[in-house]
């Protein structure tokens, strides 16, 4: 916890400090994981160490929680941490372990839900099912388009000749869809096999039509145009060259701003979790690093400049998901509390925050 909001006592107390510290009361600063208090929460609940409702992006979070097997969720939580919605997905959903759990709020009020190797489902708040597109090659990222379709990855063991990008219609005709293949399968990509060839985790269809991808297993940020032709690449091996093997950083999840700068998330041997660079010229502009931290998957710029950002704490083990300001100050946290996450991923894969 940062040394601004950890402790605010007043003058009188200040020289009770050094007698709390002994007694092992001490603060955490902003790259460490909080003790929790003397009244614990349950264990697998929901639990909020941070909130400075002063600097963050007020609203509710949305999310999924894949840690119980018997009881997958759909999940929104208010800043304190307390639900105020979700949706307990069904079994007949489910096909094997999930790749890429993700939802999303649509304009319409309505949840779009991945669920890989099974397909795309949209529900109300009700928890109808609205709409489905089965297709059991979908995995990591969907999104409703301005036209009512859909687009969507497939990027979890794909095979080279794959299409690692669908888009389909409201009745659920493919009317697109980009190979990589066709472009590609050159040195060093043609080479690569880590769960699939591209293993493309995340897609976002620009306002010029071109569409926003990221094949994670060439560490790469890419933009296609409606012909599938690429228009411009990112390389994160130029900017950080520090690397031993390929792939490296295995990028996750870009989202390019209305100024023309692209936030991502980074892995492995990358130095930073979180980079934001230039789209024209390829310069940093910010990068953020936690300590403790790993499996960064979803960073989103939120209206008030801060960033969302979900992973997994080394040293509690568990899944997080924290809010940061641009001087790196973390103002918001919400903890799975004491469900260990192993080698996984972790048990949240992104997360939304809905600004009401």
């Amino acid at each position: 916890m940062d040394k601004k909001h950890a402790l605010k006592l007043p003058a009188f107390l200040l020289p009770f400090i050094t007698i709390c510290l002994l007694a092992g009361c001490g603060k955490n600063d902003e790259n460490s994981s909080p003790t929790a208090p003397e009244d614990q929460p349950e264990v697998g609940s929901y639990y909020v160490d941070i909130h400075d409702s002063e600097q963050t992006c007020e609203g509710t979070t949305l999310f999924t929680d894949s840690h119980d097997s018997e009881n997958i969720r759909v999940v929104e939580v208010d800043m304190n941490g307390e639900v105020v919605w979700e949706f307990t997905v069904p079994s007949d959903w489910i096909n094997g372990n999930l790749v890429g759990f993700e939802t999303e709020l649509l304009e319409n009020g309505n949840i779009l839900l991945v669920m890989s190797r099974s397909g795309i489902y949209e529900i109300d708040r009700d928890g109808n099912l609205v709409w489905l597109h089965q297709d059991p090659d979908c995995s990591h990222d969907a999104d409703r388009l301005a036209n009512g379709n859909t687009i969507y990855v497939f990027g979890n063991h794909d095979e080279k000749g794959d299409p690692c990008v669908k888009e389909v219609d409201a009745q659920g005709h493919q009317v697109w869809s980009w190979v990589p293949y066709d472009y590609y399968y050159t040195a060093p990509y043609n080479e690569v096999d880590y769960q699939g060839w591209v293993h493309c985790n995340g897609v976002t269809r620009l306002d010029n039509g071109n569409t926003l991808l990221s094949p994670r297993n060439f560490d790469m940020t890419l933009i296609v145009n409606p012909q599938g032709t690429p228009v411009w690449e990112y390389k994160w091996q130029d900017l950080y060259t520090n690397a031993t093997e390929f792939p490296a950083f295995f990028p996750h999840d870009p989202e390019i701003h209305p100024d023309g700068t692209l936030l991502v998330c980074l892995q492995v041997q990358s130095p930073y979790q979180v980079v934001e660079i230039n789209q024209s010229t390829g310069e940093v502009n910010w990068e953020y690093y936690r300590e403790n931290f790993r499996t960064c998957r979803d960073a989103d710029r939120l209206p008030n400049g801060n960033v969302l950002v979900v992973g997994v704490m080394t040293d509690t083990n568990e899944s997080v998901i924290f809010e940061v300001t641009p001087d790196k100050e973390i103002v918001w946290q919400l903890r799975l509390y004491q469900i260990p996450v192993g080698q996984a991923p972790g048990h949240f894969f992104k997360a939304q925050r809905i600004v009401q």
